[in-house]
């Protein structure tokens, strides 16, 4: 059965992106169809400035929300990256594998380091390394498959650069894997910026829609939708990308077609009705669910638990074949 590994990060709210763009597929179809690990990579957030407390509180509603959204701990792993130690274990080595070069070449290195370069400062270090972590957190599963959005491709290309190079100098120790692409909705975009992600955000912004969002928000979000010059309703995610990026959460709500469905519409106007009623109906039961585990905390906080003994006894044994085939002695 093949393995599959990803996460979210607890930097922010989660959205209708992350949702549509990955958690679904989570529960549709990877944790019935692989041996799925699920991680909130709580370490990930520590390469920004951050709030200590913000970053617990995310953390928590971040596993709340992937249990909502349909994860089932009997048939997957869901567990915190910070309560395996075998991820920092393996980061280290595999920076010793990892060149400066690659990790100057990093897209989002690049432009957050640019950002502060401008601003008269410096990232941390962390920063730049931490594709390194997330490579380490992929190869410690001995992972097949990592579903991701297009933005996040380069770095599993780096994880598998780096267990080819690996394997190649100490010894075959790590499988090689590989990302795969959702067809629909890979990049949710922002709906006041359409050609932005829609990402999470420290703030709440009016083309941001969240998980959380009640459904009279989210209706206002997208009725308020930037849309394009011209009357017509066409699919152009080029030429008109605000349209576009409403007929494709259409699209991913109902499992239709943006193409076909322009030719339905003749306004923008009953386009964002539809939309938004979409997007309400296909959070009420996440939100619901969320609702319901939000009174039950000893429930999330055991998967979690269990989740990181699962997870830690996957792992170990490939970190500890990677420590002796680097050179390090074995533990008495």
């Amino acid at each position: 059965m093949k393995r599959v590994f990803s996460g979210v990060k607890p930097t922010g709210h989660l959205t209708l992106g992350n949702y549509l763009g990955a958690m679904r597929r989570w529960s549709a179809v990877d944790q019935h169809e692989a041996d799925a690990l699920f991680c909130i990579v709580d370490l990930h957030a520590l390469t920004v400035d951050h709030d200590p407390g913000r970053v617990r509180r995310l953390s928590r509603q971040a596993a709340t929300l992937l249990l909502a959204a349909g994860l089932d701990p009997k048939l997957c792993t869901v567990f915190a990256q910070s309560h395996v130690d075998e991820h920092a274990r393996l980061s280290y080595l595999l920076e010793c594998v990892a060149t400066d070069g690659e990790m100057r070449r990093m897209i989002q290195y690049k432009e957050k380091a640019a950002v502060e370069r401008a601003r008269g400062g410096s990232v941390r270090l962390s920063l730049l390394t931490y594709p390194v972590l997330m490579a380490a957190d992929i190869l410690a599963y001995g992972t097949d498959e990592v579903p991701v959005g297009d933005d996040q491709a380069q770095h599993v290309e780096l994880a598998r650069d780096l267990a080819v190079r690996f394997n190649q100098r100490y010894g075959h120790t790590f499988v090689v894997p590989r990302a795969t692409l959702p067809k629909v909705a890979t990049r949710v975009m922002n709906l006041q910026e359409p050609t932005s992600k829609m990402g999470k955000s420290d703030d709440v912004g009016p083309g941001i829609v969240y998980l959380l969002d009640e459904p009279e928000v989210i209706r206002k979000k997208v009725m308020r939708a930037v849309t394009d010059s011209g009357r017509d309703v066409a699919y152009d995610r080029e030429a008109r990308p605000g349209v576009s990026n409403l007929l494709e959460i259409l699209a991913a709500c109902g499992s239709g077609n943006p193409e076909a469905l322009a030719g339905v519409y003749e306004s923008y106007g009953s386009l964002k009705k539809d939309t938004a009623e979409a997007v309400v109906e296909l959070l009420r039961p996440v939100q619901q669910r969320h609702k319901e585990l939000c009174a039950d905390p000893a429930y999330v906080e055991g998967v979690l638990r269990e989740g990181a003994a699962k997870a830690r006894e996957m792992a170990r044994p490939r970190v500890d074949a990677a420590y002796r085939a680097i050179g390090l002695l074995p533990t008495m």
